[in-house]
């Protein structure tokens, strides 16, 4: 196993020939920064980026525990500690970069509450270090719709977006639509009771998988012709929750009874996603290939709805 270096908080697995690659001349390869790298979707981002030969030494994976990306390093990427909280470290962590990847905070579960209180200042933050460490384009986790979606989750966006476009560098925002795991989640629990209730006005929401949104995201990092772009990151399609029933009924063989909801009982279901119909091409025009549909994604979770039968 390589030996682990720790100078201020900043993992140094590079040896003096890779951290050449960073100095050479402007024909070299970008230098891709992935600030949260060892979270969910970080992680898919940086096999992204494998996967398009993005070479190991032209990464740098930001993230508060870098001990967490050690297999990355051992290979010749630069693995870094870097805190949003904690301000001093965010310039050091991108320093010899040229592309960023924001991936925006996440307020749920998470253990400090000043992300929560403080997410859109805290994100600033790490703009005005990329900015102070010579970053040329950064690239930001947003929100579907975010200048009109009416959930509370788009306001912290819109404000980061502002942020990004007065930095004075290029920047790109990845609208990411909603997260399709509630899928999965939906489906199990429809074929462990054998019942649904559904909205019967429901537009259906066109949701995307981590997967998608990290594809996208690699894309934009490793292509030209994205500065100062806006992409709405979606599913290839509008899904019901009448649809979910529908297909974990055939894949499971399950018979799932399909209820409207009262206007008393409406009350009671989740609420319809604002913005949950903006639909787009994006993730097959950055990727080449077409999203994942509800269908593909519930086949590959056969095994968990089947072991919700007889529940």
């Amino acid at each position: 196993m390589m030996p682990v270096a720790r100078t201020s908080r900043t993992f140094a697995f590079a040896s003096a020939a890779m951290l050449a690659v960073s100095a050479c001349t402007s024909d070299r390869a970008p230098t891709i920064i992935v600030s949260g790298a060892s979270g969910q979707l970080g992680g898919l981002v940086v096999e992204e980026l494998l996967a398009r030969g993005v070479e190991h030494a032209d990464l740098i994976l930001v993230s508060r525990t870098p001990e967490e990306l050690e297999r990355y390093a051992e290979m010749g990427a630069s693995a870094r500690f870097g805190d949003f909280t904690e301000p001093e470290s965010l310039r050091a962590a991108y320093e010899g970069g040229d592309k960023l990847l924001i991936i925006s905070l996440n307020t749920r579960g998470n253990p400090n509450p000043r992300v929560a209180a403080e997410r859109v200042a805290l994100q600033r933050t790490a703009i005005e270090a990329a900015v102070a460490a010579g970053v040329q384009h950064i690239v930001y986790t947003s929100f579907v719709d975010a200048e009109n979606n009416t959930s509370p989750i788009a306001v912290d966006h819109r404000a980061t977006e502002a942020d990004l476009r007065e930095s004075g560098v290029a920047w790109t925002s990845l609208r990411n639509q909603w997260y399709a795991d509630r899928i999965i989640g939906e489906a199990t629990q429809m074929v462990a009771t054998g019942r649904v209730l559904v909205h019967p006005n429901d537009p259906g929401t066109a949701f995307v998988t981590r997967e998608d949104c990290a594809a996208a995201a690699a894309a934009v990092l490793t292509t030209t012709g994205h500065e100062n772009r806006v992409y709405e990151i979606t599913g290839p399609e509008l899904v019901r929750t009448r649809d979910v029933a529908a297909l974990a009924a055939e894949i499971t063989g399950v018979d799932i009874e399909v209820v409207d909801a009262t206007p008393d009982e409406i009350a009671s279901l989740p609420e319809i996603p604002p913005s949950g119909t903006v639909l787009s091409t994006a993730v097959a025009d950055l990727t080449g290939r077409p999203g994942t549909t509800a269908r593909q994604l519930l086949e590959a979770s056969r095994d968990a709805l089947m072991a919700a039968r007889g529940r």
